[in-house]
């Protein structure tokens, strides 16, 4: 039930599949510290479907996918709902992820700029992000916001820390073309360090292949999913991300938090990561990844995870907040 005292802010999903995602919204709508400002919901819709329900909230986050199919039902959403300040959060489009998926740009974007045109405020998920949305020219700037994704990073600040040389690499995450896995297996293999260690956590379509890529040899394995993440930073010294498109990347602040070495792509929303020590990696190709192997114990040290997480907390509670208030009061 909403408290009526406070402003009603219900975030529609049309994809409750495990991720990052969910895992955002999750802790949106069971934060304490939200939810003294506003109430916060969660409202499961199906994909793409077209609704004239009157949905009763003072403000309405669409956390919905855009494509041709769904700017209809989009569109039905403003449409009865004239009069509610409707957000929408984009948690998928990305320059890098034009680069490697988009053909017709400018079909793309025009389906962007029709779409984004229909809420009252955009929200980037990453500065890297809002980067690309103000340079492409797909949202005014006075509608535009910057919220960075967040989830609770206290359980991963609580990690002890980790001491010695880099001897064991991780690699966190959904097994899927995006997050570029591959191109780890290919650089790690020309190593020839018999005490380097490359962990795989997580399951996906890419699995069978990466597998293949990695056959025959030993210091490459795979450990599953982690159920609880934290155990799989507990497990390693360095984390590496070469995504070839990246919206903002939880696993980056969790590495930070837990304080361990991050290694990454310059792509998108990676790059918010470098004020807090990341280290960035300018050109995401087999040498390079090769090179960071190769000199796992030259010039890397993790940042001040317990500080980073706090300000991160601080900005994603400010920036809800300012929100809120910008479009109720």
């Amino acid at each position: 039930m909403f408290d009526m005292k406070k402003p009603r802010v219900v975030h529609l999903i049309d994809d409750t599949t495990a991720g990052g995602v969910m895992r955002v919204l999750d802790h949106i709508t069971g934060s304490s510290e939200l939810a003294e400002h506003a109430c916060h919901k969660m409202l499961k819709v199906a994909r793409g479907a077209i609704s004239f329900r009157k949905i009763h909230a003072d403000i309405i986050v669409s956390h919905l996918s855009i494509s041709w199919r769904t700017l209809p039902a989009l569109i039905a959403l403003r449409t009865c709902h004239p009069l509610t300040k409707i957000v929408h959060v984009e948690h998928s489009y990305t320059a890098a992820f034009v680069t490697h998926n988009v053909a017709r740009t400018g079909r793309f974007y025009t389906l962007l700029r029709r779409s984004f045109s229909l809420f009252d405020r955009v929200v980037a998920v990453s500065n890297g992000q809002a980067n690309w949305l103000r340079m492409q020219g797909l949202v005014a700037d006075a509608k535009l916001r910057v919220i960075q994704s967040y989830v609770d990073l206290q359980p991963f600040a609580e990690i002890p820390d980790r001491s010695g040389p880099i001897r064991i690499f991780g690699a966190i995450g959904r097994f899927d073309r995006q997050k570029g896995f591959d191109t780890l297996i290919k650089a790690f293999r020309q190593t020839k360090n018999p005490d380097l260690r490359l962990c795989f956590f997580g399951e996906g379509d890419e699995e069978t292949t990466l597998r293949a890529l990695a056959k025959g040899d030993a210091r490459i394995q795979f450990k599953g999913f982690a159920p609880d993440p934290q155990d799989a930073y507990r497990m390693v010294d360095a984390v590496a991300m070469p995504s070839r498109w990246e919206a903002y990347g939880l696993v980056a602040i969790e590495a930070l938090s837990a304080r361990r070495v991050l290694i990454c792509n310059a792509c998108d929303g990676l790059q918010d990561h470098s004020i807090f020590g990341a280290h960035i990696l300018d050109d995401n190709t087999i040498e390079n990844w090769f090179d960071i192997f190769a000199a796992q114990d030259s010039g890397f040290s993790p940042c001040d995870g317990r500080s980073m997480t706090r300000v991160l907390r601080d900005n994603n509670l400010e920036n809800w907040h300012g929100l809120v208030r910008d479009l109720v009061y």
